[in-house]
């Protein structure tokens, strides 16, 4: 039986790695700006200090997302080192669940990861995974060259709303003012991320607010993505991004929930709170988690109402 050790500073992750060669960087499913971002990050800092990193995506890098790649080495080698960054758990690891059994070492800030690496570092206070790795890079000595700082700037903004939500911290602030001044382009990418919206992105926002369902006097808005909704503005659950934050914008919404359909039996929760409401507690019931306001998890049912109906229950109580 494979033995998962905990490792409680950055100096030990760093002794980890520096042992090590050889480094494939793990994303997860459906990954965001944080996994990509501190995936990308580690792995220009790994060859920074002489090492063969590569990093493997879940599908593939969104256009968005293509300025990190920028500096990296794409020599080809066989890996023999796994690492994964921003993965809570190993069901996460989608197409790339092949590796679970090999991973070595796993970077992590959620306060519901459930162990899988051989070692894991989890820092739950980290706004993002983005932060764990720049204070890693500190440790490293590493040099913070334009693209890194780019990588590092990409997860930090992107898992906190562009800095908006209520995970930001006096030191999230400060990481990435350390970040603007190695010249990072901050403006670019947050208005990529942010402010730059492709126009059939833009008519499913517009589906999503005018197709929105209110439960619980208004305090649960609640919106639905079939899949032939999304095949209907030219999109998949791979390329569709983040429109999670919708619901929970609305005036007076404590429990904002995206249900996206995987397969007929499958569907996909995406959970965002306001007022304090543990959004971690509604996912856990169904063997998901993530943050106090926002998390995930995956419902199998026989449709999609009875989805809605098992989901619905556990936000009742939980309000």
């Amino acid at each position: 039986m494979k033995t998962m050790t905990k490792t409680d500073t950055l100096e030990n992750v760093a002794r980890l790695l520096d042992d090590r060669d050889n480094f494939a960087i793990l994303t997860h499913r459906f990954p965001d700006g944080d996994t990509l971002g501190s995936a990308y990050a580690l792995c220009g800092m790994l060859q920074q200090k002489g090492k063969k990193a590569k990093v493997l995506i879940n599908g593939t890098l969104l256009p968005v997302y293509h300025y990190l790649d920028n500096g990296i080495d794409h020599s080809d080698f066989q890996a023999e080192t796994f690492v994964s960054v921003d993965v809570a758990e190993e069901k996460l690891l989608g197409e790339l669940a092949q590796y679970k059994d090999n991973i070595y070492v796993a970077i992590d800030h959620h306060e519901t990861h459930r162990p899988f690496a051989s070692f894991y570092y989890v820092e739950p206070h980290s706004a993002s995974a983005g932060e764990i790795i720049f204070e890693l890079g500190k440790v490293m000595h590493i040099d913070f060259t334009k693209a890194i700082s780019n990588a590092v700037y990409t997860a930090v903004s992107s898992d906190t709303g562009c800095f908006r939500y209520s995970n930001v911290t006096i030191r999230t602030h400060l990481i990435a003012c350390e970040l603007m001044k190695y010249g990072c382009d901050n403006y670019q990418i947050d208005k990529a991320l942010f402010d730059t919206v492709a126009k059939n992105k833009k008519l499913l926002e517009a589906f999503i607010i005018t197709n929105m369902e209110y439960h619980h006097n208004d305090e649960i808005a609640l919106i639905y993505l079939s899949q032939k909704t999304l095949d209907k503005f030219g999109f998949d659950n791979e390329t569709v991004g983040s429109t999670s934050y919708l619901p929970r914008t609305i005036e007076g919404v404590k429990v904002g929930i995206t249900i996206r359909e995987l397969d007929k039996t499958t569907f996909k929760i995406s959970v965002r709170t306001n007022d304090g409401i543990s959004a971690s507690v509604i996912c856990n019931a169904f063997g998901g988690g993530g943050h106090n306001a926002a998390a995930g998890c995956t419902i199998h049912a026989t449709d999609i109402d009875s989805a809605k109906a098992k989901l619905l229950d556990v936000v009742y109580r939980t309000l």
